[in-house]
C-alpha cells in the first residue's frame, strides 16, 4: 500500500469507516438522568463534539387552534433565557455563540423538537456552549415584545409561502393524509396570531421536562466527560410533570372512490404540482428494509428508479419524480410527487399512478432488486462519514427505540430482502384505491 492509500485508509478509520469492511462505532447507553435517556459515540477523527436534546415535543402536540406553538416555543429559545449568571438577552446569546466558534441550533418537525450543539471539545470552549444551551433549554424568557416581533416575521413568512405552490400543495397533501390526527394542521396567518406568551411558557412548562428527552453524543468525549454534558444541560430541567393527554391513533387512510380521494386546487402557475400518497409504517416496523429496498427501485433511486424511467425518460413528462417513505417512531407516510406542464398533469398523474400500481402488484425484477441492494449496501459509508451524519443515525435509533447494534446490521438486512418480501409488504401497506392525490396548477383553456 502506498503512502497515499494509507493515509485515505487510515482517515476512513478515524471515522469508523473500514475500506474492505463496515467497521462500525459502537453506541454506548449512559446513566439515564431527570428520567432522560442518554447515547454516546467516541471518535476522536476530529477535536469536535455535537451534541443532541430530542424532545418529545412536535407540532403533534400545538393546542387545538394555535398550530405553530411548538416551533415558537422552540425557536424563540436563542433570543432570550435566564442563566447562572442571570438574563441573557438574544444579542448575548448570539455573541456567545460567535466567540465559541459553536453553533446551537433548534428545529422542530412533527413528533419531536430538536436542541443540536457543535462545539469544540476542549473543555473550556465546550463547557461553555453547553452551559449556554442549558439556559436556552431550561429557562427562555419569551420577552413579550421579541414574541411579538417573531409572530409578525411569522406572519410575513407565511404570507409569502402562500404564493408559492409548494407550500399550498404540501399543506393540502398533509390534510388530507392526516385527516382528524393533530398533524394535519399547519401553522396559519390566524393561528400564529392567536399565540400569547402565556401559551409559550406553558407548552415549554408541559413538555420540556426530562422524561420527554434524549440525549445523543458524538466526538471527542469519553463516558464520564458525556455524562458531565448530560448533567449539565438537564440539571435544570425538572424530571417529569403532569400527565399528557394520549395522542389519537394515525388511522389508516380508508378505502374511496376517486372522486373522494383526489383535489383539484386552481393556482396561477406554469407548471402543476401533484403529490400522491396514504399513511404507511412506523420505523421500528419490521417490514421497514423491504419497504426501504422496494421504493428505491420505484421512485427513491433516482435516475435508476422506475418512475423516473417511465415519467421522464420515455416521455419527457416532468424534469423529476421521486417517492418515499417517512416513518415515524409510532407511524408514518409514503408520498410520491411530480411537477409538470399543466397540459400534461392528467397523463403525468396517470403515468405516475399506473407505474405504482403495477409495482405494487408485480413487485422487482431480480436484477432490479439485486442492483437496488448493491446500491444501498455500497452508499452506506456516506451515512456515517462524518460526526454530524453519526448523530443522525444515534438520534433516529434511540428516538425510534431501536437495537443499539442497529448501524452494525444495517447492511445486513438490506442484504437479507427477497423479491417476495418486498411484493408482499407494498401489497400489505400500499393501495391505490387508497392513495390522496392532490393536484395543483392552472386550469387548461
Amino acid at each position: 500500500m502506498n503512502a497515499f492509500l494509507r493515509i485515505i485508509s487510515a482517515y476512513l478509520l478515524g471515522l469508523g469507516v473500514l475500506s474492505n469492511a463496515y467497521a462500525i462505532l459502537p453506541i454506548e447507553k449512559l446513566d439515564s438522568y431527570k428520567g432522560a435517556q442518554a447515547y454516546l459515540v467516541q471518535t476522536k477523527a476530529l477535536p469536535m463534539v455535537d451534541i443532541e436534546v430530542s424532545i418529545d415535543a412536535g407540532d403533534r402536540y400545538d393546542p387545538v387552534g394555535k398550530s405553530g406553538v411548538a416551533d415558537m416555543v422552540a425557536g424563540l429559545m436563542n433570543y432570550g433565557a435566564r442563566g447562572d449568571k442571570g438574563l441573557l438577552t438574544e444579542a448575548q446569546i448570539a455573541d456567545e455563540i460567535a466567540d465559541l466558534g459553536a453553533n446551537v441550533g433548534l428545529s422542530v418537525g412533527g413528533e419531536r423538537a430538536i436542541l443540536r450543539i457543535r462545539s469544540l471539545s476542549r473543555k473550556d470552549l465546550r463547557d461553555r456552549a453547553v452551559q449556554l444551551a442549558a439556559a436556552m433549554l431550561s429557562a427562555p424568557s419569551y420577552d413579550p415584545k421579541i414574541v411579538e416581533r417573531e409572530k409578525q416575521r411569522t406572519i410575513t413568512s407565511l404570507r409569502e409561502a402562500e404564493t408559492k405552490p409548494e407550500f399550498v400543495l404540501e399543506r393540502r397533501f398533509k390534510k388530507s393524509v392526516y385527516g382528524n390526527y393533530p398533524l394535519a394542521d399547519s401553522p396559519s396567518v390566524q393561528s400564529v396570531g392567536s399565540v400569547n406568551v402565556n401559551d409559550l411558557k406553558q407548552f415549554h412548562k408541559q413538555f420540556y421536562r426530562g422524561d420527554r428527552m434524549i440525549v445523543s453524543i458524538v466526538g471527542d468525549v469519553d463516558r464520564s466527560q458525556a455524562a458531565e454534558i448530560v448533567q449539565t444541560l438537564l440539571k435544570q430541567i425538572p424530571q417529569s410533570g403532569q400527565p399528557i393527554a394520549k395522542l389519537p391513533d394515525l388511522q389508516r387512510t380508508p378505502v374511496e372512490a376517486l372522486a373522494q380521494r383526489e383535489i383539484q386546487i386552481p393556482f396561477d402557475s406554469q407548471q402543476a404540482h401533484i403529490a400522491m400518497g396514504m399513511t404507511a409504517v412506523a420505523r421500528n416496523n419490521p417490514d421497514y428494509f423491504p419497504l426501504l429496498v422496494g421504493n428505491y427501485i420505484l421512485g427513491g433511486g433516482g435516475f435508476v428508479s422506475r418512475l423516473m424511467s417511465e415519467v421522464r425518460e420515455k416521455r419527457g413528462l416532468a424534469y423529476s419524480v421521486f417517492s418515499y417513505f417517512a416513518p415515524g417512531k409510532e407511524n408514518g407516510i409514503f408520498q410520491a410527487g411530480l411537477q409538470t406542464k399543466n397540459d400534461q398533469a392528467a397523463l403525468a398523474l396517470d403515468v405516475m399512478s399506473t407505474t405504482i400500481a403495477q409495482f405494487i402488484a408485480d413487485g422487482p425484477t431480480p436484477s432490479e432488486l439485486e442492483a437496488a441492494k448493491s446500491n444501498l449496501i455500497n452508499g452506506y459509508p456516506l451515512r456515517i462519514d462524518n460526526n454530524r451524519k453519526l448523530l443522525d443515525n444515534v438520534s433516529s435509533i434511540a428516538w425510534n427505540d431501536l437495537p443499539l447494534d442497529t448501524m452494525d446490521v444495517w447492511t445486513k438486512q438490506v442484504e437479507a430482502v427477497t423479491l417476495e418480501q418486498v411484493k408482499a409488504s407494498f401489497q400489505k401497506y400500499l393501495a391505490m384505491d387508497r392513495m390522496k392525490i392532490v393536484v395543483l396548477g392552472a386550469k387548461n383553456k
